[in-house]
C-alpha cells in the first residue's frame, strides 16, 4: 500500500509517502514541503499547493491520500489556512479517484509514537526510526505528513474491516419483527 501523507498548511504543507503494509517494514518513497509565500494572495498560495500535491501524486502514484483533520485552534486564522489546505489535498485525491482519509493529530501521535500527547520531537524520532532514517525529516511538517502516512497504513485493515462490516449489516434484511411498531 502507497500513502501520501499531506500535512496541510498555507506556508509550509508536509508531503511523505510511505509504502508497505501493516506488520511489516515500511519504505519512505519520499518527503517534502509545499512552500508558498506568506505574502501572497490566498487564491495565488492555494493554487501554489494545489499544483505542489498534484506534482507528488504525479511522481509517486500513492493508492491512497491520508490528511491531517483540521481541529479547531484558538487562531481562527490559523485554522481556517489550514482547513483550506486540506481541503486542496482531498480535491487533489478526489480528482484522480483516490481514497481520502482523515486522521486527527492526536491519532497519528498515538499509532506512531503510543501517546496522543507526544510532542513534535517524539513523532520525528520514531518516524525516523519507524522508516530506518539517518536523520528526522526537517522540518516537522515533513516528520508529520510520514507519521500520517504511517498511521493510515497501520489502521487501513482494521478501518477496512469495520466498513465492511457496516455495509454487510446493511445490507442484511432486518425481520419484520424487530421494525419498530410492528408486531
Amino acid at each position: 500500500m502507497k500513502v501520501l501523507g499531506v500535512d496541510p498548511g498555507l506556508t509550509r504543507c508536509g508531503v511523505g509517502v510511505v509504502d508497505g503494509v501493516a506488520g511489516r517494514p515500511l519504505t519512505m518513497a519520499g518527503v517534502g514541503v509545499v512552500r508558498t509565500p506568506a505574502d501572497a494572495d490566498i487564491a495565488h498560495r492555494l493554487v501554489l499547493i494545489e499544483r505542489g500535491i498534484e506534482e507528488w501524486l504525479d511522481t509517486h502514484r500513492p493508492e491512497y491520500v491520508a490528511v491531517e483533520r483540521v481541529f479547531s485552534q484558538h487562531n481562527v486564522r490559523t485554522v481556517m489556512g489550514t482547513a483550506q489546505a486540506s481541503a486542496v489535498a482531498m480535491l487533489c485525491a478526489a480528482r484522480r479517484g483516490l481514497p481520502v482519509a482523515l486522521h486527527t493529530p492526536s491519532e497519528v501521535k498515538a499509532a506512531v509514537t503510543g501517546s496522543g500527547r507526544a510532542d513534535k520531537a517524539q513523532v520525528g524520532a520514531m518516524v525516523t526510526r519507524l522508516l530506518r532514517l539517518a536523520a528526522p525529516p526537517k522540518p516537522a511538517d515533513a516528520a508529520d505528513a510520514l507519521a500520517l502516512a504511517i498511521c493510515h497504513i497501520w489502521r487501513a485493515p482494521a478501518v477496512n474491516r469495520l466498513q465492511q462490516a457496516q455495509a454487510a449489516a446493511r445490507r442484511t434484511p432486518v425481520p419484520a419483527r424487530m421494525l419498530k411498531g410492528s408486531r
